[in-house]
């Protein structure tokens, strides 16, 4: 399948193009996403594939109140400024996946409100969120608008969905759903939101072809943080077991989450989390802006994700250290598709050093990573490595 080569760049359109921080604030007809349309040639130049955007449907203010699902939010343009950008990513061979936010939904939310969930206290709101109302998915009239929206939007040429808070709904609503969307779009990809859980029973029951990785995510920046190999070691054996039933969507970095630059505590160990990605199974993205070493801190307060959400400069500036490592590890990657499925040992452990090596259809790659301060000799029964990760200098 397709996805076997995806490599996505993920955007937040709403930060990206600096739109207004809530739609009631719209005091014009803005086209904002030729802003995005700008920065197409910089993701193929980076080497990505695809391109995984944020919430782009109309919403009261951060796109993930959303209210209508079929209406491209104003503040980023209209319909036609929308299939646009599908046809600009599809010119240069991207593939487009877009944010469903089908969980949830604002207040003012245009479908009928008897599709809210209540409880005996009344209606249920999204992890204590009293503006983001859960939608009932018991009922066959939510599972028929789901099903309407997606067919929708790759009738007009998407390629794939993220299914936000996936692990809030019930697997079989999902499993039903994607029963009547696959009958249409076959080629069509969908991976689930999961932060904690049983992946693989929940990418089995619901039929997901993929699910967002945070156990490695977590692992990456932890170990590196602690001079701590055994935690990363540990995160790989399940990942591993994880291919058994799905290819994880892999990343270092999203929306949700402070930037990988900020999250490290020790800037030249960004080349080793990046490493890591892009030479172990999986689906990896690279969210916009940490391919420069942007920082970005999240906070848990009103407007926390800002710091994450940046405004994108009209076009790309000149490429830095940072963006060249990237460019230099998913070089890497392409060159070496199978391991979209590699299994991955651990040669040689330490705290702070750690010999990988990923291998499938009987190729191979060892990934050599020392967080030590020191030069470190590994045994020579490793073999000669593919890929050996520096410490590199954080520019920005």
């Amino acid at each position: 399948m397709w996805t076997d080569h995806a490599i996505w760049w993920h955007v937040y359109p709403l930060g990206f193009t600096g739109a207004e921080r809530a739609l009631a604030d719209l005091s014009s007809e803005p086209h904002r996403f030729g802003h995005l349309e700008n920065w197409l040639d910089h993701a193929i130049e980076l080497g990505c594939s695809g391109l995984l955007l944020g919430p782009v449907f109309a919403s009261e203010t951060h796109g993930y109140d959303t209210i209508d699902h079929f209406r491209i939010d104003p503040r980023l343009g209209t319909d036609e400024d929308f299939d646009q950008l599908v046809a600009a990513a599809h010119a240069r061979g991207l593939r487009v996946a877009l944010d469903g936010v089908f969980n949830h939904v604002a207040r003012s939310f245009a479908g009928p409100h008897e599709w809210f969930r209540r409880t005996g206290e009344g209606l249920a709101y999204f992890e204590g969120h009293d503006h983001l109302i859960a939608l009932d998915h018991e009922l066959p009239a939510v599972r028929r608008y789901v099903v309407d929206v997606m067919t929708h939007w790759l009738g007009r040429g998407v390629d794939a969905w993220r299914l936000d808070a996936a692990y809030a709904v019930p697997a079989s609503f999902w499993r039903d759903v994607l029963a009547e969307v696959r009958a249409r779009y076959p080629e069509a990809w969908f991976f689930g939101e999961l932060i904690h859980g049983d992946y693989a029973a929940y990418a089995q029951e619901s039929t997901l072809d993929s699910i967002t990785q945070y156990e490695l995510w977590k692992a990456i920046w932890s170990s590196l943080n602690d001079g701590n190999f055994y935690e990363l070691a540990s995160a790989l054996e399940r990942h591993d077991q994880f291919l058994d039933a799905f290819v994880p969507q892999t990343f270092v970095g999203n929306h949700d989450v402070t930037r990988i630059a900020s999250k490290l505590t020790d800037e030249r160990h960004l080349g080793h989390a990046v490493a890591i990605l892009f030479t172990v199974a999986g689906i990896p993205s690279v969210y916009a802006g940490d391919e420069f070493g942007w920082p970005g801190v999240k906070e848990d307060r009103a407007g926390g994700d800002d710091a994450i959400r940046q405004l994108f400069p009209d076009k790309p500036g000149d490429a830095n250290a940072t963006y060249r490592l990237h460019q230099e590890l998913i070089g890497v990657r392409r060159r070496n598709p199978w391991l979209v499925r590699a299994r991955t040992t651990v040669e040689h452990l330490t705290n702070e050093a750690v010999a990988l090596r990923s291998a499938a259809d009987g190729q191979s790659l060892v990934l050599l990573l020392n967080v030590g301060d020191e030069p470190y000799h590994f045994p020579g029964e490793v073999a000669e490595p593919v890929v050996e990760a520096h410490s590199w200098k954080l520019t920005t």
